[in-house]
């Protein structure tokens, strides 16, 4: 069994930035060696999610809206009255999605439907630099 690792930057605005990592986490598999297994994606930190989604954009704005439905960004939440950093939104929505995401690898590819993408979405109400991790594990083509 081997692992590699590999890790991006994905530059955020401030709100709800969904972006579509489909192509890095192939890339990454297939830099790999690995022909079975699995793969994740891991967003460090505490305002970022990792999901599945198609990657238009009527689905995307249903998305948007429906956090925004669940964890509305005008109401008080009590992160920022102790804080006063005005992002408790972006951490209960974080925490809704989950911080990561794992696929299991075969033949040498992360396994998809048709329409399916894997997307980072960055809830953080200020811009910033965002980390993404890319775990594969798994078992190498035989010689």
């Amino acid at each position: 069994m081997m692992i590699h690792l590999e890790q991006l930057e994905l530059d955020g605005g401030s709100g709800t930035d969904i972006h579509d990592v489909t192509g890095r986490v192939a890339a990454a598999v297939e830099a790999s060696g690995v022909r079975e297994g699995l793969v994740t994606v891991h967003a460090p930190g505490s305002t970022a999610g990792v999901t599945t989604i198609e990657y238009e954009p009527g689905v995307l704005a249903d998305l948007r809206a429906a956090l925004e439905r669940l964890a509305p960004e005008g109401i008080a939440y009590a992160h920022d009255a102790r804080w006063g950093d005005g992002n408790g939104y972006a951490h209960v929505r974080a925490a809704l999605l989950g911080p990561s995401l794992s696929l299991p690898v075969v033949e040498g590819r992360p396994l998809l439907g048709a329409w399916q993408q894997v997307v980072v979405v960055d809830f953080d109400n200020r811009p910033r630099r965002r980390r993404v991790l890319i775990q594969v594990l798994g078992d190498q083509a035989r010689p």
